[in-house]
């Protein structure tokens, strides 16, 4: 609850003394830097018989929507303010639209149309009412205030058009932004950013390269839109190429390119590019915030180099709840799944509590390390004591490390006992336990919702079959292919990635590719008939 404005503790007399001294806003520029300082002036105007002045209330009404602020009571000002003018109106909606709540920015912008005929809506209203509309990805009720905007004849405002252009890219209407950026009158670097950002989350990257490629003027942020936009359609390599070109027409990147050039060599299995990434960031004096730790973290563990995210987690001047879900899974994932375990037990006595990822984490810690009984225990754990209600991928642990233990009745009992419905993966994972343990009943009935579920996964045509060859049932094993090339379905050949000499090199299982793929074959046949030797 927010107290109201009279019953606030009053300010000490020395603040009582420089409002009787100086202006009122003067108090508010110099000496208000929290909110704890505001509630104090503020009150301080109120019991002056300041807080009619209209003037006043806006400075108060403008720190409370500030980052520092408290938007709710920001709110509470506002209601107190009499007739506010169109500045108190632009404030609180700006404010809201910002604010974990936008869709009170919009229930205010209409409440400012119908309820105060003397202030209507101008300008620099429209945009936060727009951004509002992005964040809750109401683009068809956008679409109408944009109609609006059209009919006052503002849609060539450039602040107006790009908060537009942002609503229709961030609900993934391209089609309109499209139309939009190809209609405009002015292009500034925003326009172009945000364009080329909406289309690389959308998957449309190449048409993001070729917008950024025609800009005349680039900015940090055109550059982190499209290094990360090929980082999350698993392009690494160009993502490596494009940031070696920034690097070359000298511009400064930030954390956001840090982080996402980290995300790559994770992703590539690049431990040297990582390294060298790293020791830029430390050399440069980049934040070692949360976020770029966590990074760091992530990359060695994905590169095989634990030690090293460890030394990482242990040197990191503040560490976040990502840092150590980060170095919980790098550590279960690299086999040492007892100091994962212990690093949770560290977690919970720390003064931060696990989430959903930290239990992930630490169930894939005891699937790793046969730690069945244990991952039970953690499974009560998570909803008794943390009241975190399990997801599909703490379900997917519990069956993947019930099937690997052969406890596959268990597995499959728990799957029915689901409160949520399994997706193919989770009956996948069962399907290849009972390959490992020669279930065939179970993997008949596991392979048959897999293709109910996802008609286009091969998977699971290929680990029956295995399971009846594994049996001598040939016969069945063969029509298990024959279905498969009959579905016209592909298995998507296996890919792996190694890092020689700081250049990555990537094979795919079959693939002759690679320039040196003669080589590479002749050194396999020979390595094949000295293990022949050997027997």
């Amino acid at each position: 609850m927010i107290p109201c404005c009279c019953s606030l503790i009053p300010p000490p007399a020395s603040i009582s003394k420089f409002i009787s001294d100086q202006p009122y806003l003067s108090m508010l520029d110099k000496n208000c830097t929290s909110m704890k300082d505001l509630q104090k002036i503020h009150a301080q105007i109120i019991k002056t018989g300041l807080a009619k002045d209209t003037i006043a209330a806006s400075r108060v009404l403008a720190f409370c929507t500030s980052p520092a602020g408290d938007i709710n009571y920001a709110y509470l000002v506002f209601t107190q303010i009499r007739n506010p003018n169109l500045f108190v109106w632009n404030t609180i909606i700006r404010g809201f639209s910002q604010s974990s709540t936008p869709r009170n920015a919009i229930s205010l912008f209409i409440d400012m149309m119908f309820t105060s005929p003397t202030t209507q809506p101008q300008r620099l209203t429209y945009p936060s009412v727009f951004k509002a509309y992005a964040q809750l990805g109401l683009a068809h009720e956008g679409a109408q205030l944009h109609g609006r905007v059209i009919k006052l004849g503002l849609e060539n405002d450039q602040f107006i058009q790009n908060t537009i252009l942002n609503m229709y890219v961030n609900c993934g209407f391209l089609g309109e932004a499209q139309r939009i950026f190809d209609g405009a009158t002015g292009f500034d670097v925003v326009t172009w950013n945000t364009m080329i950002i909406g289309l690389a989350k959308c998957g449309e990257i190449d048409k993001s390269r070729r917008l950024f490629d025609k800009m005349l003027l680039r900015n940090t942020v055109s550059w982190n839109s499209m290094i990360s936009g090929y980082v999350r359609k698993g392009r690494f390599f160009e993502a490596m190429e494009l940031f070696s070109r920034m690097q070359e027409e000298g511009i400064q990147p930030s954390e956001f390119t840090m982080v996402s050039l980290l995300n790559a060599c994770a992703c590539l299995g690049a431990p040297r590019q990582g390294e060298w990434i790293h020791d830029y960031i430390v050399k440069n004096n980049f934040a070692l915030n949360s976020i770029v730790i966590t990074a760091i973290i992530d990359m060695y563990s994905k590169c095989g180099s634990i030690d090293k995210a460890l030394q990482v987690f242990k040197s990191a001047p503040k560490k976040g709840l990502s840092c150590w879900n980060s170095l919980i899974l790098g550590l279960a994932m690299s086999g040492r799944g007892n100091e994962a375990v212990r690093l949770f037990s560290k977690l919970e006595s720390s003064n931060l509590k696990p989430d959903h990822v930290s239990f992930i984490g630490v169930l894939t810690a005891c699937n790793h390390a046969g730690m069945v009984d244990r991952a039970k225990d953690y499974f009560l754990l998570m909803s008794e004591t943390y009241k975190i209600e399990p997801s599909i991928k703490h379900y997917s642990c519990m069956v993947d490390l019930l099937g690997r233990a052969g406890l596959l009745e268990e597995a499959e009992e728990l799957i029915r006992s689901m409160p949520v419905n399994p997706d193919a993966i989770i009956w996948g994972s069962l399907l290849s336990s009972c390959r490992e343990y020669g279930n065939i009943e179970m993997a008949k009935r596991a392979a048959k919702r897999v293709n109910e579920l996802d008609p286009n996964e091969s998977s699971s045509f290929i680990l029956l079959s295995n399971v009846y060859a594994a049996h001598n049932r040939f016969e069945e094993a063969i029509e298990q292919r024959l279905s498969l090339k009959e579905k016209q379905m592909d298995k998507e050949p296996g890919c792996s990635l190694i890092e020689v000499n700081g250049k990555v090199h990537e094979f795919v299982a079959g693939g002759r590719l690679h320039p040196r793929s003669k080589d590479i074959y002749h050194a396999l046949d020979d390595l094949g008939l000295t293990l022949k030797e050997m027997g």
